[in-house]
């Protein structure tokens, strides 16, 4: 088994590599075999060397997920919850999206959408094809519906 030094170092690589939350950390500490009454004073000790930062993870993980995955902040959301993100922190993160872009993203993946199931038989089934796909990503359902109805009929 590592000394608490040794995996300490072994921690701030992993936190150096990417940001993490503190949940990853955990975990990370619990496949380490660490017994679970250190792991506040090791995730203390990453807090005070600024390895580890919610606001920063939560902030980094929100934006990326944002323009690599063009999720919307529905799914954001939900994903930094369910890492145990604070909800100060996430109102945060959603916030460092800029509005303008935000609106283009949804607009050109709309577009894509709309040109995928644009061969389908009804305009109904259409519809509900790109609803279900922006929804699936976590757009929010009324800038989903106001979209919709400006779709042209067949």
């Amino acid at each position: 088994m590592l000394s608490p030094e040794e995996t300490l170092k072994k921690l701030e690589y992993y936190c150096a590599y990417q940001e993490r939350c503190h949940q990853e950390v955990a975990q990370k500490l619990w496949h380490m075999g660490v017994p679970k009454q250190e792991h506040d004073a090791m995730i203390a000790r990453l807090i005070e060397r600024d390895f580890l930062n919610e606001t920063r993870f939560a902030v980094q993980f929100s934006g990326g997920k944002f323009r690599t995955k063009k999720w919307g902040k529905e799914r954001i959301e939900s994903a930094l919850k369910a890492r145990g993100i604070s909800r100060w922190n996430i109102q945060h993160a959603l916030g460092q999206i800029e509005e303008n872009e935000y609106q283009t993203v949804f607009e050109q993946l709309f577009d894509r959408l709309f040109a995928k199931y644009q061969a389908l038989p009804s305009h109904e089934l259409q519809k509900k094809k790109i609803h279900d796909a922006l929804r699936y990503r976590g757009w929010e359902a009324d800038r989903i519906y106001s979209a919709l109805r400006e779709l042209p009929l067949k």
